[in-house]
C-alpha cells in the first residue's frame, strides 16, 4: 500500500468536499458509538474490565519475550510451525515460501490489518499467487482495487451504488440495489475459491500462549472456510497479540466486542491449535503463523510502549470528530483515526507521519472510549514534541509557538499582552467587520478556525482579570460576613 501520509491535509480537503463520503461517514456516526454505549450501559462491570485489560496487557508487555517462546514451544509441540518476521519484507517472504513449497497457486484470505500493513497481496500477485479476499468489506474493495478506510468495517467510505456497479463490473450480473442479492452474488462467487484454494491465510485477534492457539473473531464465517478448507493454514500476525491463557483471552473477548460493535459476542469465535489431527473431521494438514515484528519490538520499553496494548476494536476512530469528517483514507496509510495516528509515525517515520499526530482535537474521547484505556491524546503529545525537536513543524508554528512561549516566562509581559488583544477583539467585533451577534468571522492568524465557524468575541476582560475580581468579591463578602 502506497504512504500518503505526507498529504494528509490535500486529501484530507478532498474528503470534506466528497458528498458520497460524507454521506457514508454520516452512518458511522449513527451506527458503532450508539450501539456501543447501549452495549456498555448494559455491563455495569464494563469499566472494571478496563482495568483488568490495561493491567494484564502491561503484564504481557513487560514479559513479552517470555509468551512468545511459550506460544512458539506450544505450537510446535501441536504439529505447527512459528516462523519469526523482523519486517513486512521478511513477512511477506516467508509467506510466498510456503506457498511455494505447497505449489499453492490460489490463496483464500480472512481479513488482516498486519497483511495491509505488509503489502502482502501485492507481494504474491507479482510473484504468480493470487490471493482472494474472503471477507464481504475487503472482497469488494478488492474488486475496486481500493484499500480498508476501517479496520473493522473496511468497506464504510462506500454506498451500496458503489457496491452494485462493482459487483455488475465483475460477476456480469444485472445491477441491484437490493443488498440481500449482492450477498448472495458474493457467496457464489466466494464458494468457488474456498473449494479451489490451496492455501488459506487469516490474522489473530490473539494468539494463547498457554495452548499455542491462535483465534479469529468474524460476524460472516468466512474465515472458517479460510483455515479449515485448504491443506494449508497460514496465521500472519503482530507479536504483541499474545495473552497468556484461554481465560485472558475471554477478557479481551468480552470487551473487544462490545467496544467494537456493540455486540456482545461476535457470532464466530474460531480457535485454530495446530494442523488436522487424527480423528479430525476438517482442518489443515500444514498450520504456520507468522509473527511480524516491524518496529514492536522498540516500541517495548519506550515512552510508545501503551500503544502496544491496542486490541484494534476501532472505538477510538468511531468516536473521533476528525476520522468521523474526513474517513479513513486521508490518513494514507494502513491505520487510520487516532490509534493510526500514534502507530503509523513509529512504522513510517515522523518525517512522513508528522500530519497525523496533529490531526486531532484532544478532546479526548478516543482515551475515553478504549478498553484497555490507552492515552492516545498523550502519546500524540509525544509524537509533536518530536517533531518539533526535529525541525519538522512548519515555520509558522514554530514561530508562533516560540513568541507564545517568551510571553508565557514573562507573566506580567503576558497579562498586559492578554489584556491589549482581548480589547482589541472586543473592538474589532463591534465594528463593521464584526460577526453576528458579537462575533468575529475571521481573526488575522486564525483562519484555521474563522474559515469554518465564527468566534465568539471576547467582552473586554481576561481570564485573570475576571478571576482577580472574583477572588476580590469573594473576600469581601467573607469580610461582610
Amino acid at each position: 500500500m502506497d504512504i500518503n501520509t505526507p498529504f494528509f491535509k490535500a486529501r484530507a480537503s478532498e474528503a470534506l468536499q466528497d458528498t458520497n463520503l460524507q454521506q457514508a461517514l454520516g452512518n458511522l456516526k449513527q451506527g458503532f458509538p450508539h450501539k456501543r454505549a447501549i452495549a456498555v450501559e448494559r455491563m455495569p462491570e464494563f469499566e472494571a474490565l478496563r482495568d483488568q485489560g490495561r493491567d494484564l496487557k502491561n503484564h504481557i508487555l513487560e514479559h513479552l519475550d517470555l509468551y512468545l517462546e511459550q506460544f512458539e514451544s506450544k505450537v510446535t509441540e501441536n504439529g505447527g510451525h512459528v516462523h519469526w518476521a523482523r519486517t513486512g519484507e521478511d513477512a511477506n517472504q516467508i509467506i510466498l515460501d510456503i506457498c511455494k513449497q505447497v505449489n499453492a497457486k490460489t490463496v483464500t484470505k480472512g481479513k488482516s490489518m498486519v497483511s495491509e500493513e505488509t503489502g502482502l497481496n501485492d507481494f504474491l500477485e507479482k510473484n504468480g499467487v493470487q490471493p482472494v479476499e474472503t471477507d464481504l468489506g475487503e472482497y469488494i474493495l478488492q474488486l475496486r482495487g481500493d484499500h480498508p478506510s476501517h479496520i473493522i468495517a473496511p468497506a464504510i467510505h462506500l454506498n451500496l451504488e458503489d457496491v452494485s456497479e462493482a459487483f455488475h463490473e465483475h460477476h456480469h450480473k444485472p445491477k441491484s440495489d437490493d443488498p440481500v442479492t449482492l450477498m448472495q452474488e458474493a457467496r457464489e462467487a466466494l464458494r468457488e475459491k474456498f473449494v479451489v484454494a490451496d492455501v488459506g491465510i487469516t490474522g489473530a485477534n490473539f494468539c494463547v500462549a498457554e495452548t499455542g492457539s491462535t483465534i479469529i473473531v468474524t460476524n460472516e464465517g468466512n474465515g472458517d472456510l479460510t483455515q479449515t478448507l485448504p491443506k494449508t493454514h497460514i496465521v500472519i500476525t503482530s507479536i504483541e497479540k499474545v495473552v497468556p491463557t484461554l481465560e485472558d483471552m475471554t477478557l479481551f473477548l468480552r470487551l473487544l466486542a462490545r467496544s467494537a460493535t456493540g455486540q456482545e459476542f461476535t457470532v464466530y469465535n474460531t480457535l485454530s491449535s495446530g494442523p488436522r489431527r487424527e480423528g479430525d473431521q476438517d482442518g489443515p494438514e500444514n498450520f504456520h503463523v507468522v509473527l511480524v515484528d516491524n518496529g514492536r519490538s522498540e516500541m517495548v520499553g519506550s515512552q510508545f510502549q501503551e500503544m502496544l496494548r491496542c486490541i484494534r476494536c476501532s472505538a477510538c476512530m468511531n468516536h473521533c470528530p476528525v476520522y468521523g469528517a474526513v474517513g479513513g483514507h486521508s490518513y494514507g496509510w494502513v491505520y487510520p483515526g487516532p490509534m493510526g495516528s500514534v502507530l503509523t509515525p513509529k512504522m513510517i517515520g515522523i518525517e512522513k507521519g508528522a500530519a497525523l499526530p496533529n490531526a486531532s482535537t484532544f478532546c479526548g474521547k478516543c482515551e475515553s472510549v478504549c478498553p484497555v484505556r490507552i492515552p492516545l491524546p498523550k502519546l500524540m503529545r509525544h509524537w509533536r514534541e518530536d517533531e518539533f525537536s526535529k525541525h519538522l513543524t512548519p515555520k509558522a508554528a514554530r514561530y508562533g509557538l516560540g513568541s507564545w512561549a517568551f510571553l508565557a516566562k514573562r507573566p506580567a509581559l503576558y497579562r498586559q499582552f492578554t489584556k491589549l488583544s482581548s480589547w482589541g477583539l472586543k473592538l474589532l467585533a463591534n465594528s463593521p467587520f464584526g460577526g453576528k451577534k458579537g462575533t468575529l468571522e475571521s481573526i488575522p492568524l486564525a483562519g484555521g478556525w474563522t474559515d469554518f465557524r465564527d468566534m465568539p468575541a471576547p467582552q473586554g476582560e481576561t481570564f485573570m482579570q475576571q478571576w482577580k475580581q472574583r477572588q476580590n468579591a469573594e473576600q469581601k463578602d467573607g469580610e461582610s460576613s
